[in-house]
């Protein structure tokens, strides 16, 4: 979303590229790259209810047999600047994949998720969405309609459809103008767009991460605070189970995260440096762990990856 940290891959995943379909790009008007800059609504308390916090300890038998190194996934990061990364958590290193080269003439990336095969959506701040390979950044167009259903800019994220192997991915909107924001998903054979609903409690917008257990999270800074936001949601309705206060993010920020080896890795930048916190659920601790000289805008993670 808005800017992001770059991440990343290690080796044995940069092989992996799920089958690509080649077809027209939907041309749009590109936007000013806003992310999540700049919105400031009162949204951000309507969330301030009753909420558990949240519980990821992960499941005994998510499905990993199907995966090619599920081992080895890394967190994927795309840049403002267009570049495609690889995030390895445990060594907090970053690998250059490549510069993308998408035909989005002066569109910016916005968000990205990546599916369990290593195949990455990209979608562009002028609502325009591209397959990416994870392994040399290679760019391919899309017939995905622009907007439908009122889906203009989205945080995304893949998650399994419960302790499956099929997975869904999910997107929600980022509407400056209302500062609400609604669930949705994108089936990726037609690329149509399905509205789940708005989430409930309302919330203002979000980045989406996912788990091979089906579990779908949600984050973004504070609109008019220091200090961000972490949900968990029911992805069959948009409704908001749990909810963790964060010390983790600026207003205006731009902002990405996924959930990797147990714990959520945030990176988010107000332009220039992204910094990279994590944060353990299990004894409800952030640190700072590094930084990476960009604006990372999206991160992605195979369902695959370490719960």
């Amino acid at each position: 979303m808005a800017l992001g940290l770059a991440a990343m891959a290690c080796g044995s995943r940069t092989g992996l590229f799920a089958d690509e379909e080649t077809a027209t790009t939907v041309a749009g008007p590109a936007s000013p790259d806003s992310g999540r800059d700049g919105a400031r609504d009162a949204a951000d308390a309507s969330v301030d209810v009753a909420l558990p916090t949240i519980d990821a300890t992960p499941l005994p038998d998510v499905r990993v047999n199907d995966c090619p190194d599920a081992a080895a996934t890394v967190v994927y990061l795309v840049t403002s600047e267009n570049d495609l990364l690889a995030f390895d958590p445990p060594a907090l290193a970053f690998r250059m994949i490549g510069h993308l080269a998408c035909p989005a003439g002066t569109a910016t990336p916005f968000s990205m998720a990546v599916d369990r095969k290593g195949l990455a959506y990209v979608v562009y701040n002028d609502g325009t969405l591209y397959r990416v390979s994870t392994a040399n950044a290679s760019c391919t167009a899309t017939a995905f309609g622009v907007d439908q259903l009122g889906f203009f800019t989205f945080g995304m994220g893949f998650a399994t459809n419960g302790v499956t192997t099929a997975e869904t991915l999910w997107i929600a909107d980022a509407d400056f103008q209302s500062g609400r924001s609604r669930l949705g998903a994108i089936d990726t054979t037609t690329l149509k767009v399905r509205e789940v609903g708005p989430f409930l409690p309302t919330i203002p917008r979000a980045e989406l991460t996912g788990t091979g257990d089906g579990r779908l999270f949600g984050y973004w800074p504070d609109v008019a605070a220091p200090g961000g936001h972490l949900v968990q949601i029911d992805p069959s309705d948009a409704r908001i189970l749990a909810k963790n206060d964060l010390p983790i993010g600026d207003p205006g920020d731009a902002f990405a995260f996924a959930f990797w080896g147990g714990d959520f890795w945030i990176f988010t930048s107000a332009g220039g440096t992204t910094e990279v916190n994590r944060y353990r659920p299990a004894t409800l601790q952030t640190s700072l762990e590094t930084s990476y000289p960009g604006t990372v805008v999206g991160a992605g993670v195979s369902t695959c990856a370490p719960q």
